[in-house]
């Protein structure tokens, strides 16, 4: 069963760049808007997937769609055949969701939110089933589902309807939180919360990580949580 990670926070907050320091031999990374990665050099880092027509071998470790079912086929792939890698992330997870809601926007019935939630725990159910040694990220937009004086932020839904369906935080055992602030010389820093302080669904289980506030490098939280799990 792969280890599931989520990167949660407002557009521009550090998510995808959070990914920069990954080992792309090791990393595969499936994009719902084939929008550039935020980091220098991604294009030779990240290559499109592709099979060759003659020994019939994959090759890339990059992937644009937000089809639900394309993206199980890629994952049951990396799960057989590609297995050098050890991290898949899925970047801009909440699109799914979106892109579908809007396609059948003209859709009447409530059923729909229903099935969205189907397809959405259909990904993340064949994640769960892949390799031992994969860990599978999501990174996905927040909400406040308070107000102002009283926020509570998670994971970014398109209702309510679906939010009683299914909810999305507790198939993840790491709920990390991106925060922005600025330090003694007033320089900008985009840090993880690793836990809640009240007023979101961060979590990750006791002792994994020593502080509240980390560096946004995925690479660091992947190293611990896979120290955390061998003990």
């Amino acid at each position: 069963m792969a280890e599931l990670v989520a990167i949660v926070g407002n557009s521009g907050t550090g998510k995808s760049t959070s990914l920069r320091n990954l080992n792309p031999e090791e990393t595969f990374i499936i994009s719902t808007t084939g929008k550039p990665l935020p980091f220098k050099g991604f294009k030779s880092k990240y290559t499109i997937l592709k099979q060759d027509a003659n020994t019939k071998e994959w090759s890339g470790n990059y992937y644009v769609t937000s089809n639900v079912d394309k993206i199980g086929t890629v994952l049951k792939l990396i799960n057989s055949k590609l297995t050098n890698i050890k991290t898949v992330v899925l970047d801009d997870m909440q699109y799914l969701m979106s892109f579908e809601a809007m396609d059948r926007a003209r859709e009447k019935s409530y059923d729909k939110f229903v099935e969205i939630a189907q397809h959405m725990y259909s990904v993340f159910k064949e994640a769960m089933n892949m390799r031992s040694d994969l860990i599978f990220v999501v990174c996905t937009h927040s909400e406040n589902a308070g107000d102002e004086m009283n926020p509570k932020y998670k994971m970014k839904t398109v209702g309510k309807m679906l939010d009683n369906v299914i909810v999305l935080e507790g198939l993840f055992t790491y709920v990390l939180y991106t925060t922005l602030s600025k330090n003694e010389d007033g320089i900008l820093q985009y840090q993880f919360m690793t836990n809640t302080d009240g007023t979101n669904t961060a979590k990750s289980p006791f002792g994994c990580f020593e502080d509240l506030y980390i560096d946004n490098d995925l690479k660091y939280v992947i190293e611990k949580i896979r120290e955390y799990n061998e003990g």
